[in-house]
């Protein structure tokens, strides 16, 4: 358990950021260097041990759905529920759920983490249980090539005390799996007629090598249409969903497969699928809110394959579209990976782009003839003149990740905006 004077200064702390409006991971980042222990200590009482969810893309809103579909079980789950995912964000979640006494009220905890912050992570708290997203280019300023990336997933990996999932899809996660013989390994995966929409990193960029075979699935999504098909260990399933995206979808299967591993003989399928049917869309991971009574849909964009799955996921027709840049730190300060997405989709134009990088946007936009309306670098005037001119149609803002973070403050003002503390 937690040193008592660590869990008091760090709840002191924490609502002093609060009243002050400051960032959420400030409380974590105070306590962990007061008390290095703070995290392993108090995640050391849960019953069930630790989950760690990781990988390039879908991370937050696959944990969303990995905490409601273990709560339909009757599980106790703590997260990190602001999408945080350094270990300092983990720490700051801790602060708000434990008692002055530093007990902590959960059976599990289901954690995301980014890919560099992870490694260090389970060396402290190995994970009971991982999962294991995919592998894609990614803030190439950070992580360097991609089988930077792919290694730390293998340290993950390697860490992890109990049961892996892998995404059978992706060539290199399949890679990592037949290096721990040891381990127990699970995969989620698709169907193949589904295959050609979900392309991986070398497939995006041309360097796919000839097919292999792939490793049976404990879950399978088959279909996507109006409702999702899926195959729980052979088993056919269907079931409508709150989440839109096909990628979306795709995570679903993937928490579906976790969760089946977590609870194991004691799972009540038909309360699995109910709860998936309503969980819906993580903050800015395609949040609809509605202004001057239109919806506005927030989908975050931060590398070439998510960005190019979300514009292939939404049809434009009839929508207002926007795309907010910033090259903050928790971007990636290189935006040259925005040349490797095909924006032909948006050809009827885009009606707003803003951010720091609206005119390197711009510039990219137009290589694809793609026009573009009015660009401002100022995020909140380019926000406000997006709505003053499209104010009856809805709208679409695909924006990164600091650009989303300031467009929900914005929006805030003027609608209502699920508060992430």
């Amino acid at each position: 358990m937690a040193k008592p004077y660590s869990v008091l200064m760090g709840k002191a702390v924490r609502y002093i950021a609060r009243l002050r409006g400051g960032g959420s991971a400030l409380p974590g980042l105070f306590v962990e260097t007061i008390d290095k222990s703070f995290v392993a200590d108090t995640l050391a009482q849960l019953p069930r041990g630790v989950v760690l969810i990781s990988g390039t893309n879908g991370k937050t809103t696959t944990t969303k759905m990995v905490v409601e579909l273990l709560e339909s079980q009757g599980l106790r789950v703590f997260t990190n529920r602001t999408g945080s995912n350094f270990s300092r964000g983990v720490a700051a979640a801790l602060l708000g759920e434990v008692d002055t006494r530093g007990r902590l009220s959960a059976d599990i905890a289901v954690l995301e983490l980014d890919e560099a912050h992870a490694v260090h992570f389970v060396d402290t708290v190995p994970p009971r249980y991982s999962l294991l997203l995919n592998v894609m280019r990614d803030q190439l300023d950070r992580f360097g090539e991609i089988d930077t990336t792919a290694g730390m997933l293998e340290h993950i990996a390697r860490a992890t005390t109990g049961t892996v999932i892998v995404n059978r899809e992706d060539a290199r996660l399949r890679a990592i799996a037949t290096k721990l013989p040891t381990k127990n390994i699970r995969y989620f995966g698709l169907d193949a007629s589904l295959r050609q929409q979900f392309p991986n990193d070398d497939e995006l960029h041309g360097d796919a090598a000839a097919g292999e075979s792939l490793p049976d699935a404990d879950v399978v999504l088959q279909s996507v249409g109006d409702s999702a098909t899926f195959t729980l260990d052979g088993d056919r399933v269907q079931t409508t969903l709150k989440l839109r995206g096909i990628y979306n979808i795709f995570n679903a299967a993937a928490a579906l497969a976790l969760t089946r591993a977590i609870v194991g003989d004691e799972l009540d399928q038909a309360a699995l699928l109910a709860k998936l049917a309503v969980v819906q869309p993580a903050f800015g991971r395609g949040e609809t809110l509605t202004v001057d009574g239109q919806p506005c849909e927030l989908v975050l964009v931060k590398n070439p394959a998510g960005f190019r799955l979300s514009l292939q996921s939404f049809d434009p027709t009839g929508y207002a579209t926007m795309i907010a840049i910033n090259d903050n730190y928790a971007d990636g300060r290189d935006m040259s990976w925005l040349w490797d997405v095909d924006f032909t989709s948006l050809k009827h134009g885009v009606a707003e782009v803003s951010g720091v990088r609206a005119y390197d946007m711009a510039l990219r936009l137009q290589y694809d003839d793609v026009p573009v309306l009015h660009a401002n670098t100022d995020l909140p005037r380019g926000l406000s003149s997006f709505l003053t001119h499209n104010k009856n149609m809805p709208k679409r803002i695909y924006c990164t990740y600091t650009a989303m973070l300031t467009l929900r403050r914005e929006l805030a003002k003027l609608t209502t905006v699920e508060e992430i503390l």
